[in-house]
């Protein structure tokens, strides 16, 4: 049949297919039985792509990493700190004091306390590491309002940071930046 020799739609029903197409189309495809409900297959939604087991993991890992460590008496809050694995160059140490590296993130733990500045500093290392950063600044307080304690939260970081395999090396920052109320840390490349 050719396109000119078609009957005209509007002799059809109200969907415009005519009764001689209808015919023809049920010729073509045979019998039709319709599909009992009961022998469809129910589709069970995918799981989430998310490793939601790992991520816990390694947040365990993180918590037992960042265990605390016995405080350094001696330590003062307008004393510098600094920490540098083995051979990370002198060079290395100059240039992050002196503030060359770009900081590419920060978190500010000071008035925290140490539990919630822990878990905070943990979560943001390990984003900083998802990402790739390369140095990024923590401010931890000079801690003058803790009175006969002395810094409480500058020790417990720093003892921290020392644990972390991750952490290449750390000093305290330029004035600008922080002082002795902050760190630039170096984090190494994943």
């Amino acid at each position: 049949m050719t396109h000119s020799s078609r009957p005209d739609r509007a002799s059809g029903d109200a969907s415009g297919i005519s009764a001689e197409d209808r015919a023809l189309f049920r010729d073509q495809v045979g019998p039709v039985a319709q599909v009992e409900a009961k022998r469809r297959r129910v589709r069970r939604p995918m799981p989430s792509a998310r490793p939601a087991m790992r991520e816990a993991d390694e947040l365990a890992v993180i918590g037992e990493l960042l265990d605390d460590i016995p405080p350094d008496p001696d330590l003062g809050s307008g004393d510098d700190l600094w920490h540098r694995q083995n051979g990370i160059q002198h060079s290395v140490m100059r240039r992050l004091r002196r503030g060359h590296y770009r900081c590419q993130a920060e978190i500010d733990l000071h008035g925290m306390i140490v539990n919630v500045a822990r878990h905070c500093l943990a979560v943001f290392l390990r984003d900083c590491l998802d990402r790739g950063y390369r140095c990024v600044r923590i401010v931890h307080g000079k801690g003058l309002r803790s009175g006969n304690r002395g810094p409480v939260l500058k020790i417990k970081v720093a003892g921290w940071l020392r644990q972390r395999s991750e952490v290449l090396a750390y000093c305290s920052a330029r004035e600008i930046d922080g002082g002795t109320g902050a760190l630039y840390v170096l984090l190494r490349r994943q």
